[in-house]
């Protein structure tokens, strides 16, 4: 049928180019309703594939890049969706144009027919010979002449027609092939992207196992050096260690040592200490619990239960035997201290539901009366339980600052702080202290908390390469015989630091910077690299895993003291 148009249409155009021509200006244009669409969609697959091969190069797939490539992948695939449909209404209603042209071929070769025949009868000669009247002359002339004419408009209608019908056929039929290579090519990159995420799925997988095995240490280590040194005063308070104060001489200079403000705690709750302080200026136990414990109201009629269950013990009877063998603060401390203390306690126990252990993981137990200045508060403060508030824990101490009520100090903010904390009035042992032993007084060798330049640049080049993500698993204390591992050395360190920016070798000054919520905010090193600055937390947790020994930041408020 189409190679019957084609000749037809080859005879129309060759009378029409012959005895008459388009008016001048007039272009045929092609349709262009795909191809806009199709160069885009070439764009994208061209982008795709182009992503694709950088991809290929990388050294590990990246998850996020291939969220971003697959969803280019379901743009293009809904946009070819869209384009065949379109093209499946388009080649409807060419099949449609083609029908109503195989009748309109019949006018078509009929019209060329005649006008063939007409052409020859046109002659005027003819005309005249066979007219005997002028009249009949000219009618003759005047309708032959409108014959020619309205064969000659149907002739280019058609053609025209034709034309049209033929050039969107083959447009469209082009279109169809590109859209087969399209297909080709995104079912390609769907194929590549399918096997890249399984490949991303399963390095992630790799890397979960990677993280939890260097978890698994480093956390032990970040444990032992951050966590559980002493939740409470106990029976008797720690010994001051000159090592540990910022007045000891490490006969060395310069030499660097983080000191925490408090030991390691929750912050929430009370301050032992605090209490201490603010009973020895005058606070009743009635202001020291309303201070601590913000939101909570006191109960001095609460009906407690008459026994609990203590973890190895068996039920006791809850005010005359457990709470007189609860051993969280000496008996040294002011009365009103004491009966601070022994409300936060019995809150504490009531607070468990019926059981609790005897270990300082909730409070100190011992299977006897503590008796003295303890037992007086205890019998005071009897039935005293708070209610409400966020919780009734305590601790030691924590530095000047605790989570429910703040700054710890007489003016109620940082401005006194720390001069006029009540820890520090108070005299704690842990308020301003160098941590260089673990629990049980071992200290992996070392008589004090001080580092010198080569092991402060140490942990500086620790951060360097954590930052960077290498061999992050190796950033430990290198002393192996106190933990475990495969540390760098500090060479080792060093040269790793080096090739991602620079190594650190010396350190010429230190300062930090405190936030009003109570931590440490930044820590800033003048170096040979420059000025380094680290966010406080950033700063403890390398600081930790990489420091000598059992050497640690205790607490989220410190400083770094310099000599």
């Amino acid at each position: 049928m189409i190679l019957k148009l084609t000749l037809t249409l080859i005879a129309a155009v060759y009378i029409l180019l012959s005895t008459y021509y388009l008016p001048a200006g007039r272009q045929v244009l092609l349709p262009t309703v795909f191809a806009d669409e199709i160069e885009d969609l070439q764009k994208q697959i061209n982008d795709l594939s182009r992503q694709r091969e950088l991809s290929i190069k990388a050294t590990t797939p990246l998850e996020g890049q291939l969220d971003v490539l697959q969803n280019q992948l379901a743009q293009i695939q809904a946009s070819i969706k869209n384009l065949t449909a379109n093209i499946k209404e388009k080649e409807k209603q060419l099949n449609l144009r083609e029908e109503k042209l195989v009748i309109q071929q019949a006018l078509l070769e009929k019209r060329v027919r005649s006008y063939y025949i007409r052409s020859y009868l046109n002659d005027p000669l003819i005309v005249l010979l066979s007219s005997f009247e002028s009249a009949d002359l000219f009618r003759g002339l005047i309708i032959q002449q409108n014959v020619a004419r309205e064969d000659r408009q149907i002739i280019k209608s058609v053609t025209s027609e034709v034309v049209d019908f033929l050039t969107e056929k083959d447009k469209l039929e082009k279109d169809k092939d590109r859209l087969a290579v399209l297909q080709i090519e995104v079912d390609k990159n769907a194929q590549f992207l399918s096997g890249e995420i399984k490949k991303a799925k399963q390095f992630q997988s790799e890397l979960s196992s990677k993280i939890a095995e260097l978890t698994a240490r480093q956390q032990a280590i970040l444990s032992a050096k951050s966590g559980t040194f002493t939740t409470s005063v106990g029976e008797v308070p720690l010994a001051d260690d000159t090592a540990a104060r910022p007045d000891f001489n490490p006969g060395f200079s310069p030499a660097f040592a983080a000191f925490s403000f408090g030991g390691y705690t929750h912050r929430n709750g009370m301050s032992q200490y605090g209490a201490k302080g603010r009973a020895e200026q005058g606070q009743s136990a009635e202001a020291i619990l309303a201070h601590y414990y913000p939101g909570a109201n006191l109960n001095k009629s609460y009906g407690v239960p008459s026994t609990i269950n203590v973890t190895g013990y068996g039920n006791v009877a809850f005010e005359d035997e457990y709470m007189k063998r609860i051993y969280e603060m000496p008996n040294s401390f002011p009365k009103e201290a004491l009966k601070a203390q022994a409300v936060a306690a019995r809150t504490y126990a009531v607070r468990q539901g019926g059981s609790i252990c005897p270990t300082e993981s909730c409070q100190v137990y011992k299977p006897q009366n503590k008796g003295g200045a303890w037992e007086e508060a205890v019998n005071e403060t009897r039935g005293w339980v708070l209610e409400g508030g966020a919780n009734a824990q305590y601790s030691s101490t924590t530095g000047g600052y605790l989570n429910n009520s703040g700054w710890d100090t007489k003016c109620r903010g940082r401005n006194c702080w720390t001069n006029d904390a009540f820890e520090r009035l108070a005299g704690s042992p842990w308020f301003y202290k160098g941590w260089y032993r673990d629990r049980s007084g071992a200290s992996c060798g070392k008589s004090h908390p001080w580092l010198n330049t080569e092991e402060m640049s140490d942990i500086l080049n620790a951060w360097i390469v954590y930052s960077a993500g290498d061999s992050t698993d190796r950033i430990s204390p290198v002393d192996t015989s106190c933990w475990s591992g495969n540390p760098f050395s500090i060479s080792e360190m060093r040269d790793h630091a080096a090739s991602h920016g620079g190594a650190v070798s010396s350190i010429t000054d230190v300062s930090v910077v405190y936030s009003e919520s109570g931590v440490t905010a930044n820590v800033i090193f003048a170096t040979n690299r420059g000025a380094i600055s680290l966010s406080g937390a950033d700063f403890k947790t390398i600081f930790n895993l990489r420091a000598p020994g059992y050497i640690s930041i205790k607490s989220p408020l410190f400083n770094m003291e310099r000599k």
